[in-house]
This record gives C-alpha cells, structure tokens and sequence, in this order.
C-alpha cells in the first residue's frame, strides 16, 4: 500500500450497544476550507490537540484514499475554524476494539446532525477480513451523503 493511504470502510449504527465496549471517546469539532469532490482540506480539534488534513480519491484507486494529515497548534486551528466553509461538525467520537489490531471508530454527531450515528474502520488492504459488531447497519461506503465533508 502506498504511503500516506487511508482505506476505510462506513457503516449506519443500528443500536447504542457499542458504548458498552468502547475503551475511550472523545470530542471533535471540524471544519472543511475545501470540499472538492475528489479532494478535501480539513481542519481538526480533538479535545486540545489539533489537526490539518488533506484527501483526495485523485491519486489512489478503488475506496483507498491519499491522507496526508499533520497536527498543528490549537490557537493556530481555532483561528483557521473561523475561515472555514459553514457546516462544521460536531462529534463525539468512541474507540472500541476490533480484532487484527485494528479499531471501530463510531461517530455520534451533534447539533444540526444530531441522531446520525456512523462507524468506520481502516484497513489494510481492500478485501481485509474483518468483523462486524451485531450493533453494525447497513454499509455507506462510498455514498457521498455519508462523507463528513457534505454532510
């Protein structure tokens, strides 16, 4: 896999079963100074770290992505919130365990999207097996509607 590849895959939340077997969660707020359709640049505040993140679905194949993520100062993201495009997001994030090393990340959504709840897992490589919680609905991946960006 080449470097800087994010391979994710999306899934609708059916119940709050997963909180039980979360091991940590925190608060994200973001927001987007480009969302191209094949590119976005994102800005990150996870609790009191943050983060610049650029995407783009131009230079990988299939559902892989080029990520190139770096973090920033917090007063510096705070400041680029202020310039961002309307429509950030806020979310609480839960990490919960999964098998091959690997993690869910469940994103229950606030405010203006309050009620959405999303799960995501990275992979490895596209056809990576993987196990699906009984609390998993109905895959997104790939379905604009679901990316942070247009949401």
């Amino acid at each position: 896999m080449p470097h800087n590849t994010e391979i994710e895959r999306k899934f609708l939340v059916t119940s709050d079963a997963f909180i039980a077997r979360a091991t940590d969660h925190y608060q994200i707020e973001q927001g987007y100074l480009c969302k191209d359709p094949e590119k976005t640049i994102r800005v990150r505040i996870r609790d009191e770290r943050a983060f610049l993140t650029i995407k783009s679905s131009l230079l990988r194949d299939g559902i892989a992505k080029f990520e190139w993520e770096r973090e920033i100062d917090l007063a510096d993201a705070r400041e680029l919130m202020k310039i961002c495009l309307p429509g950030a997001i806020s979310k609480t994030r839960y990490i919960i365990p999964c098998d091959n090393h690997r993690k869910w990340e469940v994103d229950v959504f606030h405010g203006r999207l309050d009620g959405r709840v999303l799960a995501e897992i990275e992979l490895g490589a596209e056809d990576e097996p993987f196990t699906r919680p009984d609390w998993l609905g109905d895959e997104v991946t790939g379905l604009p509607q679901y990316y942070n960006a247009n949401m």
